[in-house]
């Protein structure tokens, strides 16, 4: 699902869908208030190892999968990740390997996987569970935040600046999962993710957070084919790969935007593979679209990494200091 224009905050005119919000704001309070209610009547079991959550505000991507791998890569081997593996058909829990599919368990987990130890769970209490069994120190929740199963010893939400929470209203009126002030009073911190290049200011809305608040950029972790390219991604916001690509100076002779977690079909890529070819170029894509191609496509597309670089590490570490005394004082 693409974000409709009127969840933006600079909506206007046709695009901001005055009558349409209004005719779904009383949804949206049935949504704030059912997502308040099961969160403060779930009572979370915990894990005998701290758990880190990335999680985000809004529908749709702000980052979360870059911020969990740099997370998971500042604590060490002995950290898993645990998502619940959204788009794939197998509830788990499962430790993903990088040889299955997007089908199977999601495009994320395979992500995830390739750092070290993964596992899917849509109970995530026993997917947690799951991974301390097979030698888990610590717990990287990629998502997760409105989901009260699972306790939480540091819950994270990733904002993009240049989206924010766009309109400020719940699902459906707007992109927010739950109120704004319900969920930054449960935040233990905010990354502020933005993509290479761009230059953000931080939110007024921010003032109602009362924690650490770090800043970090989507940056590429890796080089550009030297030709023309033809670019596509299906990601909430595929906007955010062609701006990367421009920012590198990439020379895009066309780019084609997809729904986000988008199941490419045969007549897809030939369009594209057709496409790149009336203009001599190559096809490229993110790592998240790319595990979701056969491994015939796949050779034939040229993949474009991207890193969460913090501008601060200290900061960084100084909020993870915790986590990490705690699986020291446990494993040595």
């Amino acid at each position: 699902m693409r974000p409709p224009e009127f969840w933006k905050a600079n909506a206007s005119g046709r695009d901001a869908a005055l009558m349409l919000r209004a005719l779904l704001t009383p949804v949206s309070w049935a949504y704030a208030w059912a997502a308040e209610r099961r969160i403060a009547s779930t009572r979370p079991r915990h894990a005998p190892v701290p758990v880190v959550c990335v999680g985000n505000l809004t529908v749709g991507g702000a980052g979360k999968t870059p911020v969990a791998r740099a997370l998971r890569a500042k604590l060490g081997a002995h950290a898993h990740t645990l998502s619940r593996g959204y788009g794939g058909r197998i509830a788990g829990p499962l430790r993903v390997t990088p040889d299955m599919s997007a089908a199977e368990v999601g495009d994320e987990p395979l992500l995830h996987a390739r750092d070290g130890a993964a596992w899917i769970a849509r109970d995530r209490h026993a997917g947690a569970m799951a991974a301390v069994a097979a030698g888990a120190h610590a717990i990287v929740m990629d998502d997760g935040f409105q989901n009260p199963s699972l306790a939480k010893n540091l819950s994270i939400l990733v904002v993009d600046p240049a989206f924010g929470i766009g309109n400020g209203a719940v699902f459906p009126a707007g992109p927010l999962r739950e109120r704004l002030s319900a969920g930054l009073s449960r935040a233990h911190a905010m990354v502020l993710l933005q993509s290479a290049g761009a230059e953000a200011q931080a939110p007024d809305w921010i003032a109602g957070l009362n924690a650490p608040v770090l800043r970090a950029t989507l940056a590429p972790a890796g080089i550009l084919p030297d030709r023309k390219l033809v670019a596509f991604a299906g990601l909430a916001r595929p906007e955010k790969f062609f701006d990367t690509l421009a920012a590198m100076g990439a020379r895009v002779a066309e780019a084609v935007p997809f729904d986000d977690h988008y199941a490419y079909a045969e007549a897809d890529l030939t369009f594209l593979a057709r496409m790149a070819d009336d203009h001599d170029a190559m096809l490229i894509t993110t790592e998240k679209d790319a595990v979701r191609l056969t491994p015939e496509w796949r050779a034939r597309v040229a993949v474009l990494p991207v890193a969460a670089r913090f501008a601060d590490e200290a900061a960084l570490d100084a909020l993870l200091a915790p986590v990490r005394a705690r699986m020291d004082a446990a494993h040595g």
